[in-house]
């Protein structure tokens, strides 16, 4: 179900997997990549039956950041994509997460190297597992570049500023440990394990109410940018009309029955 060379899809169930497919390269960013991520957000948002993503990365990394020869679309791997770049010249930052955010819930599956651009991206999910031996890390300034991706304006949001500033200013590695230490991630596992953890995750939410996940999402990333009593205010206004539908009489019927429900997006 579509993807590129760079970009491999399957769906399991109702999660849509979604697999940065480029490891001679640690799944370092290329234009077909982008091309196929950009594609898979699309299909999940249009999909009524994809409740939830999973996006990781082959060979034993998550992604390496960008590989700016091939995002320039130079050689044979790019070339075909150029077109999609000239039509939406803001593509790759859809892909990225930057300038889009699924309305299906996100979930990162890392191993190995997730560093730089990987670490960019990882800002745009939602939940986040990691092998133990995963590395992570905004290395663009020992570089001498900036990281464009939105982690100056992301990462200070997601995890205490005085650790957002040691990440982005010393350009060091971090390992998974460290990560979910200072709360970039969510959860720790054996090495080969993240996907597998990741889609038990994906069940989890899989089984609950779509409108009900949809809007809890939407509401989280709305009341962010809103002063309490704004974000309590717009809460019960995207709130309220899900008690109305066919899902939420469903989860009480069922809870009476003592049953699971059979959610059916209405």
């Amino acid at each position: 179900m579509g993807g590129t060379e760079h970009l491999a899809v399957r769906r399991e169930g109702a999660t849509l997997i979604l697999t940065l497919n480029r490891p001679e390269a640690k799944n370092a960013l290329s234009l077909p990549m982008l091309v196929g991520l950009y594609d898979g957000w699309v299909a999940a948002d249009e999909d009524d039956a994809i409740r939830s993503v999973v996006l990781t990365g082959a060979g034993g990394a998550f992604c390496a950041g960008m590989d700016l020869k091939a995002l320039a679309g130079k050689g044979m791997d790019g070339e075909r994509y150029r077109d999609r770049m000239k039509a939406d010249p803001d593509l790759h930052w859809k892909a990225m997460l930057r300038h889009h955010r699924p309305r299906k819930p996100v979930i990162a599956a890392v191993e190995g190297y997730c560093v730089a651009g990987g670490t960019e991206i990882l800002q745009g999910t939602d939940i986040r597992v990691a092998g133990e031996s995963a590395t992570f890390g905004l290395f663009e300034v020992k570089r001498g570049l900036f990281p464009i991706g939105g982690s100056t304006v992301r990462l200070p949001r997601q995890i205490p500023r005085t650790h957002a500033l040691e990440m982005l200013l010393t350009g060091r590695p971090y390992s998974a440990a460290e990560a979910a230490g200072v709360g970039l991630i969510g959860h720790v596992v054996p090495d080969g394990t993240a996907l597998q953890k990741a889609l038990a995750i994906a069940e989890q939410i899989n089984a609950c109410g779509p409108l009900a996940v949809e809007a809890v999402k939407a509401s989280v990333y709305e009341a962010a940018e809103m002063s309490e009593a704004d974000g309590l205010a717009a809460e019960l206004k995207r709130g309220w009309p899900i008690f109305d539908t066919a899902d939420a009489k469903e989860g009480s019927r069922a809870f009476a029955e003592k049953r699971d429900p059979v959610f059916r997006r209405a």
